[in-house]
């Protein structure tokens, strides 16, 4: 049985409701038979639920870009596990570079979020990655280890199972650069290798690591091509229907 194959995007902070609903249904209206691909949608927060409701009965599932990990309590402008629960979101996206670098999460932080999201039943899509500086030193295989055992502390392998692991290289996102199939892979199969060591084999080989970064229609075949690439974490190519489904729809 081959690993699970997923197409996330994320919508980040675009999209007015109008605009919302018209790109999901556009993706819906275009999705035909995919197989057992699947595909996750991630908009603000404000659509959530409206895109649960739309997307139902479909392959396409609903997540948070981002949660807090108290249950409740004053934590003005955050979203408990337990909201997005009710929401109908079946996946939180946890420790994007823009969380930890512009909103300075900590890998602290990360392990809290993945916690309640398990606790919750959430299904957690955890990103790691480095910065341009790192990748110039060499330090990439550094920074993803210490990312991967500070998010996962205490994480039993059981849990495993429900999470997926995006690589998306800091210097990559929305600068129009993108690893070469090659360089990604390399990293995806040192990660692959890392989870091994942490939970063993069984488990490392079973998670989706799915690559993001400048994700587009023309270089999505080289990357989905590689052995260690299950799917995409995709930025601004998903937010027209079209350009994402050209990726989804990938041979």
């Amino acid at each position: 049985m081959g690993r699970r194959e997923i197409f996330a995007g994320n919508w980040k902070m675009y999209k007015t409701r109008d605009e919302a609903v018209e790109l999901a249904k556009g993706i819906l209206a275009g999705l035909g038979n995919i197989g057992k691909r699947e595909v996750i949608l991630f908009p603000p927060a404000v659509h959530a639920r409206e895109l649960c409701v739309l997307c139902a009965g479909s392959p396409v599932k609903t997540g948070f870009q981002n949660m807090y990990h108290e249950k409740e309590g004053a934590f003005t402008g955050e979203h408990s596990p337990a909201m997005v629960k009710d929401s109908g979101c079946a996946y939180v996206l946890i420790g994007h570079s823009e969380r930890r670098h512009i909103f300075k999460e900590t890998d602290s932080d990360i392990n809290k979020k993945i916690e309640a999201a398990l606790a919750h039943g959430i299904g957690p899509v955890v990103c790691v990655g480095e910065l341009l500086e790192e990748r110039e030193k060499g330090l990439t295989g550094d920074v993803i280890k210490r990312q991967i055992e500070g998010a996962f502390k205490n994480i039993g392998s059981g849990s495993m199972n429900e999470v997926i692991i995006a690589y998306e290289p800091v210097w990559a996102i929305g600068t129009g650069k993108v690893a070469t199939p090659e360089l990604a892979e390399d990293v995806h199969r040192e990660l692959r290798g890392l989870i091994g060591i942490l939970y063993g084999s069984s488990v490392a080989e079973k998670i989706p690591l799915l690559y993001g970064g400048s994700v587009k229609p023309d270089n999505i075949a080289g990357l989905f091509a590689k052995d260690n690439i299950d799917g995409v974490l995709v930025g601004g190519a998903c937010l027209k229907a079209d350009s994402f489904l050209n990726i989804i729809h990938v041979k």
